[in-house]
């Protein structure tokens, strides 16, 4: 963290280079001496210092100065660093003003000049009045911060993007932090913050104004443009079984580039806790599993782009092109497709409107810690919706899961099952649905829950809902060129559906291969898979060694 600031303020240059000279010798080690002789260009200083997030400790003014008063100065500085620490340097004839700065801008100590021997009559003073500073004052995070309102959709996105990438920052709430919204409004303009949500502030002193995921990641430091032009095999999505083809064609000598649309992880990298997952007993976070898998692709050589979609795919004789959503094309011989799926989206009254304002899709566990102390609901019996009850738990009063079927024991394993049972503040409402959201503009205030069989429906309050009700596969890019099921899967090897238009060679498709020679499908995105991480695992890290089959063919 960089050392908090003491910044003088002289008009002559020699006294200014004599209380530079005395103010260094004593406190250089514990704080950055700044000077300035002309007030208009310290007050400047004093806000690009605070547009950095430095922390000013103490101000020390000359009162006769000809472009402006001392006294003046610091009325004006306070408006910048009230929480500084304000001296005055005066002659005799001064005093009275002193004392009257005293009484209406809270002046901390006048000095007379000159103040020799500065350690009696300098060093005693500024040494208590800077132990004070710092025993009263919240020092700033040094880090990354977030300022946005915790109903607003885009701030939930780059929180959970920041989160998932395990890059800390600081989240501020400018419906709850002064300081925090006066900091956006004065570099937004006073009431334009509404419309320009969030805003993020970086230890350097730059700023992203309502970014997107691309200037995001890119700000952060991921890789968001290939290295190359062409690559041996080219992995979409960045999920466990992505992750793995990209670790195994890395380490097996093979160009590999993996994209991801968001940041690494997919789906399991949204679990709070992995409990089946072989060789880790006590369980895994995704996020924490995705990092160690994105630390071992990137050791073996693999390339990652974050925060970049593909659009579409084409084929020649022997490329396989990658069209990305900013125009850019990447080629290799062979693709691994491993884009998974996604929550698919509820259609009821209301939800739409407070999608990311108290409703969430999946596990969003960033916002878990916003809803301390209060009833939140979840949808679904499958094992993501169990473990996000049993984080959300953690920090809620009650948790609610909604079930449409008979029990948990359909969708759930037995763990999960027998966890949830134990903990005291979750309750499970089965054969229910939710028909309805309401809320205004704080967000998600209730829910209409109707029961399946009896069609009652109630309405029960709720300060926020996560879904999991189901899948949808993340294909879309491939439409016109790879076949889908009618549920939008992707059928490979002996799942093909066996014409002769659906395959042109006379060798049999791999295991892993779709219709197109050369591009193969793995993880949840695959028709008729078992939806775990091992099994996701172990389709990636297979599907390379059909890679390296195929190569041999071109």
């Amino acid at each position: 963290m960089a050392k908090p600031i003491i910044l003088t303020l002289d008009d002559e240059v020699p006294v200014s280079d004599a209380i530079e000279r005395d103010l260094r010798a004593h406190f250089g080690r514990a704080y950055r001496i700044m000077k300035s002789t002309l007030p208009a260009d310290a007050l400047d200083v004093l806000r690009r210092l605070r547009e950095r997030n430095d922390e000013v400790a103490l101000l020390l003014v000359d009162q006769r100065m000809p472009e402006m008063e001392g006294t003046e100065f610091l009325l004006e500085a306070m408006t910048v660093y009230p929480e500084a620490r304000r001296v005055l340097l005066t002659a005799y004839a001064d005093t009275p003003a002193a004392i009257t700065a005293i009484n209406e801008i809270g002046l901390d100590h006048y000095l007379m000049k000159p103040w020799g021997p500065a350690e009696e009559n300098l060093y005693p003073i500024l040494d208590e009045l800077l132990d004070d500073w710092n025993h009263s004052v919240e020092h700033p995070y040094d880090g990354i911060r977030v300022a946005g309102t915790l109903w607003s959709p885009d701030s939930h996105h780059v929180k959970d993007f920041l989160a998932r990438s395990q890059i800390p920052y600081r989240w501020l709430d400018i419906e709850r932090d002064d300081a925090a919204r006066a900091e956006v409004d004065a570099l937004l303009g006073e009431g334009q913050s509404s419309r320009k949500l969030p805003v993020v502030f970086f230890p350097d002193g730059s700023n992203l104004v309502a970014p997107s995921l691309t200037q995001l990641a890119d700000h952060v430091g991921q890789s968001t443009e290939a290295s190359e032009d062409f690559y041996d095999v080219i992995v979409i999505g960045a999920g466990p079984a992505g992750l793995a083809a990209a670790v195994y064609g890395a380490s097996e000598g093979l160009r590999t580039l993996l994209i991801e649309k968001e940041t690494t992880g997919g789906q399991a990298g949204t679990s709070s806790r992995i409990e089946n997952y072989l060789g880790f007993p006590k369980g895994i976070s995704g996020v924490d599993l995705a990092r160690r898998a994105t630390t071992q692709a990137a050791r073996l050589g693999a390339e990652i782009l974050t925060a970049q979609e593909v659009d579409s795919l084409e084929v020649t004789e022997t490329t396989r092109s990658v069209r990305l959503n900013d125009g850019r094309t990447v080629n290799a011989h062979a693709l691994v497709i491993a884009t998974g799926v996604s929550v698919r989206t509820l259609d009821a009254p209301g939800i739409a409107e407070l999608t990311g304002a108290g409703i969430y899709y999946g596990a969003a566990q960033t916002e878990a810690a916003n809803y301390r102390g209060e009833d939140v609901f979840v949808v679904g019996g499958a094992n993501s919706a169990g473990q996000a009850a049993m984080h959300f738990s953690r920090f809620a009063g009650q948790v609610t899961m909604l079930v449409r079927g008979e029990s948990l024991d359909l969708s759930m394993s037995q763990y999960l099952i027998d966890q949830i049972s134990a903990t005291d503040n979750i309750d499970v409402w089965v054969r229910s649905e939710v028909s309805g959201a309401h809320g205004g503009e704080t967000g998600l205030e209730a829910i209409d829950v109707t029961n399946r069989d009896s069609g009652e429906t109630k309405t029960v309050p709720a300060a926020a809902l996560f879904l999991f009700i189901g899948a949808r596969p993340h294909a879309d890019f491939a439409d016109g060129l790879i076949q889908r099921t009618a549920a939008g899967f992707i059928p490979t090897g002996p799942d093909l559906d066996g014409s002769e238009a659906s395959w042109p060679l006379d060798r049999n498709p791999f295991l892993l291969e779709t219709n197109v020679p050369g591009i193969f499908a793995v993880g949840d995105v695959r028709d008729g898979v078992v939806r775990r991480v091992a099994s996701a695992v172990g389709q990636g890290s297979t599907a390379i060694s059909m890679v390296h089959q195929y190569l041999k063919t071109v």
